[in-house]
């Protein structure tokens, strides 16, 4: 597949320049001059990551900005992409948190859709057990697996969503595994051959993995974490070109090319609480806003947009057959 980046200006250089700055913790409820013909015709997914604030931050604003642009985009469906409860996830399907992380922050009709979720770190500090069975509960948490994939068609276009686990493939959650209780007991490489057997008899148009921990990223956190995904994850997913792998975890916004990949890798912002972030190489941009992303997609083009919290696009992934 042949790929492209929406505005040209999106270089490095500017990528240096867009990283600058801190993240904003308040939000206005009022959204002007958003471009809804962006999304008219496609195929329309949201995508959320480390959300759990019990609505403080800027997780109220956020998921109403989700719900209010929602009436217009159509959303197909939400990836939540881990990390739906800080700080030490749930302790069953009866907490609390599940009111006050989830039910009572996405109330717009709009968002009364499937959510897709995969297990951040934060979830294993809890019953991950839980957040599976969360599925029995909720109409619209939609959890099969700790990782599993979907398939989607729409007006000829295909579409394979394969939600892995990450918080085991990592080492060091392992050597914690008194701090991330339910890691032990994962078959790391029983995930890792099930990700390699269900990409090779892929064969939709568009491929996405998601997964809480990104392949690159700019930040702080240990780069162990990115090394042992690059060995185990990495090398799987460039095997078979998949078009994008989305994470989350870092808490702002960027966007990686590799040389010599064809694979765009997103690191999306919290839907919640960001931190700042400066370009690293191979950055192609990057920004400490808060907000989450919309995928569009039809058969001959897929659009991943990094929305901010007012609404507007900071930047654009594009991908053509």
């Amino acid at each position: 597949m042949k790929f492209s980046l929406l505005s040209s200006s999106f270089i490095i250089a500017a990528a240096l320049l867009s990283c600058n700055g801190q993240p904003q913790q308040s939000a206005q409820e009022t959204y002007s001059d958003i471009d809804y013909s962006l999304y008219d015709g496609k195929f329309n997914i949201y995508f959320a990551n480390d959300l759990g604030r019990n609505g403080y931050y800027d997780q109220k604003p956020i998921a109403n900005l989700m719900g209010v642009m929602g009436e217009e985009v159509g959303p197909e469906f939400v990836v939540a992409i881990g990390d739906v409860h800080h700080f030490d996830g749930v302790a069953s399907t009866e907490d609390p948190l599940w009111t006050s992380n989830y039910e009572n922050i996405y109330t717009h009709p709009e968002l009364m859709i499937d959510w897709y979720p995969v297990l951040g770190n934060h979830e294993y500090r809890g019953n991950t057990k839980a957040v599976i069975d969360y599925s029995d509960k909720s109409r619209r948490w939609e959890m099969p697996d700790r990782y599993y994939a979907k398939s989607f068609e729409d007006n000829g276009m295909t579409l394979k969503m394969i939600f892995i686990d990450t918080t085991p493939i990592m080492d060091k959650y392992q050597r914690e595994s008194h701090k991330y209780k339910d890691v032990a007991s994962q078959d790391v490489n029983k995930q890792l051959a099930w990700l390699d057997s269900t990409l090779n008899v892929s064969k939709e148009d568009w491929i996405i993995v998601a997964g809480h921990h990104p392949m690159y990223a700019q930040t702080k956190k240990s780069n162990e974490e990115r090394t042992d995904m690059q060995k185990r994850v990495g090398s799987i997913i460039e095997k078979y070109n998949v078009d994008m792998y989305i994470a989350g975890h870092i808490h702002n916004f960027q966007h990686f090319r590799i040389p010599g990949s064809n694979t765009d890798y997103i690191v999306n912002s919290s839907a919640s609480l960001a931190r700042p972030v400066s370009a690293m190489e191979n950055t192609v941009f990057c920004s400490p806003e808060p907000g989450f992303s919309i995928v569009s997609i039809d058969d001959k083009e897929m659009n991943l947009r990094m929305i901010d919290k007012k609404g507007k696009v900071l930047h654009t992934v594009t991908r053509k057959k």
